[in-house]
């Protein structure tokens, strides 16, 4: 069964008096436990591609399915009930809410999921071991690192085990040690509970992970290399 499948995807933005391909007529299918890289310059496309797979952003034209389901004509709630329970997401920008702490950001979709208190707890606090954040649980962002928010990030998407991830440069702030810490955890998620990645990434460590390379420019794929054959 295919994780993602995007036939023909098309998108354009508007940028002063120039119209911007994002994506110029995109195919891509990703098996179910695949682990994909995406590379491009900036401005190729592959975040406007991981928004679109994970229902962020529509594509002008074209289709976007996951897991068998069409997610590009979705209505909002709909949407948001299909990452809630299969899609986990990490932004580059974190998104954590500051008033809470490392270990209630990591709790708060699996609060919105109405998992028990005591067991979201444990959950919490054993990813927070796994990402190497054990004893900073209580603390708020403002009070952490980038690195240690961006493992809080992380913690959160994939805590709940959700059948897809989508990570916009997940080591960005990283470290190269915890950097290659945190993609050996990834590798673990994909191989032993058969998740499937799909990460955007500048990093030449992260792509050297990866099961498969797709490289992009101007909004096309322009390679697509199965790295285990390689």
């Amino acid at each position: 069964m295919s994780a993602v499948r995007c036939v023909d995807l098309c998108k354009t933005y508007r940028q002063g008096d120039q119209d911007i391909k994002a994506l110029d007529h995109v195919d891509l299918e990703i098996s179910d436990g695949g682990f994909v890289c995406l590379s491009a310059p900036s401005g190729g496309g592959k975040t406007t591609l991981l928004n679109a797979i994970g229902g962020l952003d529509k594509p002008d034209t074209g289709e976007v399915w996951i897991a068998e389901q069409r997610i590009d004509q979705m209505s909002k709630g709909e949407l948001a009930a299909l990452r809630l329970s299969q899609i986990g997401f990490v932004f580059q920008a974190y998104n954590l809410i500051p008033v809470l702490s490392a270990r209630e950001n990591i709790e708060f979709v699996m609060q919105v999921q109405g998992q028990p208190t005591a067991l979201r707890r444990d959950k919490a606090m054993a990813i927070l071991r796994e990402v190497g954040l054990a004893g900073l649980e209580d603390r708020r962002p403002a009070e952490m690192s980038g690195g240690q928010q961006q493992r809080v990030a992380v913690a959160r998407a994939i805590v709940s085990r959700p059948a897809l991830v989508l990570a916009d440069e997940p080591t960005a702030n990283l470290d190269s040690t915890t950097s290659d810490g945190l993609m050996a955890l990834f590798v673990d998620l994909n191989q032993n509970h058969n998740t499937t990645f799909v990460i955007a990434t500048h990093d030449q460590r992260v792509m050297g992970y990866a099961k498969r390379l797709i490289r992009m420019l101007d909004g096309k794929i322009v390679d697509d290399i199965d790295q285990q054959a390689a």
